[in-house]
């Protein structure tokens, strides 16, 4: 059994020290140095994707702003490459209040818009997130009550009352949350009644394909029961076909979000509109 052990640990040795495995690392390491590098300059940019009604899938209910990193060629570097490492370190936190400055500053800019911006827990006691946030809606009457803040079931977990404590501090400036990726992970369910979330978003996982699956179909009817219990609005991630979207709506899920409406798109939501405007004119 020693013997095995030793075998075990002397082919990871060998992996780690392989051409790939180096070749890896130096990936790694150039990602990141790239990911401080365009945080620095602030090269960052938000995408905006259109979360519509159930109910009339033509009207917008509000955007996510989803924020995407450049290198210094303006080329957007994959979050898959980097948000891992930097979820647990400060260039999370940076990352967190630089997508919140251009949420706000956008909100400033278009009072008919309603946004939510993703943060992690983690950023509740980093000050500077703070100081943006006050800066963002100081003086700016309207921008705080069409702020939504986004914060994964995950995240939320790892320090339930700091996010209860938070949530009701910024609720009373009229500011909204929603519980992202709901369904997830393993939420203890005795918390949800404390969070007062405004919106449950039910992870993707459940809601690809669920026109054609049954277990799925079961899942979503039963976290949809659950948000209306605890009178949340909901919203159903990742739909990408038109029989899903009917089915969601079918079972009284309230918005809807996905490629199957839009994929993120870098143009503000009001110049996509004024386009869209323009061009049924044009048809017209």
């Amino acid at each position: 059994m020693q013997s095995e052990r030793i075998n075990e640990g002397a082919e990871i040795t060998d992996v780690m020290q392989s051409p790939l495995g180096s070749a890896i690392e130096s990936r790694d390491r150039d990602t990141m140095k790239m990911v401080k590098e365009a945080l620095a300059r602030k090269s960052v940019k938000l995408a905006f994707q259109p979360i519509v009604l159930a109910g009339d899938q033509t009207r917008v209910a509000f955007y996510e702003g989803l924020i995407r990193v450049l290198d210094e060629t303006g080329r957007i570097i994959p979050a898959r490459e980097f948000i891992g490492a930097v979820e647990n370190n400060e260039l999370g936190r940076i990352i967190d209040c630089l997508a919140l400055e251009q949420g706000l500053q956008i909100l400033s800019e278009d009072p008919n818009l309603r946004l939510s911006i993703n943060m992690s827990a983690r950023s509740i006691g980093y000050p500077r997130w703070m100081e943006t946030l006050n800066f963002g809606t100081s003086g700016k009457p309207g921008v705080a009550e069409r702020l939504i803040l986004e914060i994964t079931e995950g995240s939320a977990m790892q320090m339930p009352e700091l996010v209860t404590g938070f949530m009701n501090n910024l609720q009373e400036r009229g500011i909204a949350f929603a519980l992202d990726d709901f369904g997830s992970g393993y939420t203890a369910f005795r918390y949800l009644k404390d969070f007062y979330f405004d919106a449950l978003k039910i992870d993707g996982v459940f809601i690809r394909d669920i026109a054609k699956n049954p277990d799925n179909q079961v899942l979503t009817r039963a976290l949809v029961s659950i948000a209306q219990h605890f009178d949340m609005f909901t919203v159903a991630e990742n739909v990408e076909t038109a029989e899903d979207a009917a089915f969601l709506a079918s079972i009284g899920v309230d918005c809807l979000q996905g490629y199957y409406f839009s994929a993120p798109t870098m143009m503000k939501p009001s110049d996509a509109q004024n386009l869209a405007a323009e061009y049924a004119g044009q048809a017209g």
